[in-house]
């Protein structure tokens, strides 16, 4: 690791790269991680964006995210193992928030697997928990996992 950590909005000819820290980052046993057709229908999308953290130039962190009016929603977001511990996660949700925001969202949510360590990096970042789905998930070892909502509003000063 460099330590030269950067990130950008990605480009369309940035997926294979966001495929790279998607196949390193995602346990193929949940079934979580998105295909490359998938991530490329966010690219059509006005009010969506895909934010990719190098170190120099290898790809280590992404994340995809849409704005629907106040509010973003969070759709995925990855650190590859060989990073992690290093803040592109903490990184990766702030550079979200503040984009949502400039395009007028104040009410951020995303949805996890229950059982996912990454619920430290959102708790960390203000998140709680706002809604569960009982047995939403589905893995391919067959387990039936909740899925936890989670949600974190901007308190605006009305004075």
């Amino acid at each position: 690791m460099s330590g030269d950590i950067r990130l950008d909005a990605a480009r369309i000819s940035d997926v294979g790269d966001v495929m790279r820290v998607m196949d390193a980052a995602f346990d193929p046993a949940f079934g979580e991680a998105w295909s490359a057709a998938q991530l490329l229908t966010l690219f059509a999308l006005p009010a969506a964006r895909v934010g990719l953290a190098r170190d120099g130039e290898q790809p280590c962190g992404f994340y995809a995210a849409r704005i629907a009016g106040p509010e973003s929603e969070l759709l995925l977001l990855a650190v590859d193992p060989a990073w992690r511990g290093n803040g592109i996660g903490r990184r990766l949700m702030a550079d979200w928030q503040n984009w949502a925001h400039e395009h007028g969202a104040d009410d951020y949510f995303l949805e996890m697997r229950a059982d996912n360590d990454a619920v430290y990096l959102y708790n960390g970042a203000g998140f709680s928990e706002c809604g569960r789905r009982p047995s939403y998930y589905k893995g391919k070892d067959g387990v039936l996992r909740d899925a936890i909502t989670m949600r974190r509003r901007t308190i605006l000063n009305d004075n």
